[in-house]
């Protein structure tokens, strides 16, 4: 590696402040050969709030008409990295069913551009980066050759704007099932009713009741069968 990515890529793992990061990501893209860069965070998962994080440096009027036209629900560049962590090169093609955000692309100096995304299964969120140039396209293996030290500098920007969200509280553990509970909830998983599962453990009928009303309440759900899911989800039965 030169001695110029690994100074910058040093000083970017040592950053811990996002707008800081960002800027030196961006000098290292423009020592890449690419004027813009772009790194945003966004997630598919219900009430999941991602803080609206977007930097770049892209023309205004770019960031105006695509606000303006909530572009994000039809870019296919965001539909892709939506489905996918392999890097895509933008193409007149990519946008076929877009084809004013390919000419509005054009017309800002945006011509050449590839995006890479990642995925954070345990937050559910994901993060886009995405560099471009107004002059000379993109070969697969320049996109290849720099696709390392676009997911370093991904990873790195997506774990400083995931830091920046409010921690949320951490959910009370529930008491843990006996194991009679967990012996009945079994059963009931089974499809046996409290009237088979009381001749099965020798208990009476209202003693299993009982033991499914515990189950219920300690796992916080409103029935028999969502304490079953429950349960089987947590991996307790």
């Amino acid at each position: 590696m030169e001695i110029w990515k690994e100074s910058q890529l040093k000083q970017l793992s040592h950053t811990q402040e996002i707008k800081t990061a960002y800027r030196i990501a961006l000098n290292f893209a423009r020592n890449l050969g690419y004027k813009f860069c772009g790194f945003s965070i966004t997630s598919n998962s219900v009430g999941v709030d991602s803080s609206a994080v977007n930097l770049n440096n892209f023309p205004h009027e770019w960031n105006t008409q695509y606000e303006k036209n909530n572009a994000t629900q039809i870019d296919p560049i965001v539909a892709h990295c939506n489905r996918s962590t392999l890097p895509v090169l933008w193409s007149e093609e990519l946008f076929s069913k877009t084809p004013w955000l390919w000419h509005l692309l054009q017309q800002q100096g945006l011509q050449h551009g590839w995006s890479q995304a990642i995925f954070d299964e345990e937050t559910g969120q994901r993060s886009i980066l995405s560099l471009a140039r107004s002059h000379c396209p993109i070969s697969a293996y320049e996109l290849y050759e720099h696709l390392g030290f676009s997911v370093f500098i991904t990873r790195h920007l997506h774990a400083l704007a995931i830091a920046r969200q409010p921690r949320k509280p951490a959910r009370p553990q529930a008491p843990p099932l006996s194991r009679r509970e967990l012996e009945v909830l079994k059963l009931s998983a089974d499809g046996k009713t409290a009237y088979e599962i009381a001749r099965i453990l020798s208990l009476s009928e209202r003693t299993i009741n009982f033991h499914v009303h515990r189950a219920i309440e300690k796992l916080g759900v409103n029935n028999k069968m969502a304490a079953v899911i429950a349960a089987a989800r947590s991996g307790a039965i």
